[in-house]
């Protein structure tokens, strides 16, 4: 990575409302490139997942912190959880909660073999010194675990926690029941779904995916991409419930998931 300049400044913010941010990294690849979203409450406010844990997003968010915060990962890998080492109280579900707490860079899709973290994905230098192949998920002992049904209370309004696993065992998403509102990390977003990396299965998928359409939502913040509202999300899960079902999708495992990741290389 040597010859890149060393950028001044890493994050970007979006006020989407009052109580709602949205956080990107823009130097990093947009294939990858996760949402952040920070939400403020009256008692406590949610950050929804840290990026990459390049930069100090902590210090970031500094001047928009001004009550008690939660860090949640919405699932282990490397794009949402990276940053999760920063802040004091870290939520994650359980099923993920061991590789946070080991920084397993193979759960966090962050080995040098696996090729999602490259190179030429980083246009400027987070940092002097910043190599890829120094990249790992710092280890993080969760301050609470996060099962299906719990409620994060933030005092004028409420989130459920939606176990919704098939992208990978632990993802979630959070949800509230009196806007609507779908805060979906990788288990629905407008763009490449992955269901073929090796923690993904696509019937778990399929199953989550069954379980999304019975589910009242207007808008959805997702982990990639832009947000989308009511009729796009029904678009999403309809065609992916129909691809998927197709007899023989299930045996291409490995082709699609493969020329995501060498599109990588190329784009």
């Amino acid at each position: 990575m040597t010859g890149k300049p060393v950028c001044d400044r890493w994050f970007s913010t979006q006020r989407i409302q009052d109580d709602l941010y949205l956080i990107t990294e823009p130097h990093y690849y947009w294939y990858n490139r996760a949402n952040l979203w920070l939400i403020k409450g009256q008692t406590q406010d949610l950050l929804i997942d840290t990026g990459l844990g390049v930069a100090s997003l902590r210090e970031y968010l500094a001047a928009l912190l001004d009550k008690p915060l939660l860090a949640i990962a919405s699932h282990i890998h490397f794009d949402h959880a990276g940053g999760m080492h920063e802040f004091d109280r870290r939520a994650i579900h359980a099923a993920e909660a061991d590789a946070l707490r080991t920084g397993d860079d193979h759960e966090a899709l962050c080995l040098p073999e696996q090729g999602w973290v490259q190179d030429e994905h980083f246009e400027v230098l987070p940092h002097a010194g910043f190599t890829v192949t120094q990249y790992t998920l710092r280890a993080a002992e969760p301050t609470q675990i996060l099962q299906e049904g719990d409620r994060l209370d933030l005092g004028n309004r409420a989130f459920e926690v939606l176990h919704l696993p098939g992208h990978s065992p632990g993802c979630i998403a959070l949800y509230d029941p009196q806007s609507r509102e779908l805060f979906s990390g990788d288990v629905i977003y407008d763009g490449e779904l992955l269901d073929e990396l090796h923690c993904s299965h696509i019937p778990t998928y399929l199953a989550t995916y069954d379980r999304l359409q019975t589910l009242p939502v207007e808008t959805v913040y997702p982990g990639h991409y832009a947000m989308f509202g009511t009729q796009r999300y029904h678009q999403i899960i309809a065609e992916y419930l129909e691809r998927r079902r197709k007899p023989g999708c299930p045996a291409e495992i490995g082709l699609w998931g493969r020329a995501a990741i060498n599109r990588g290389s190329t784009e």
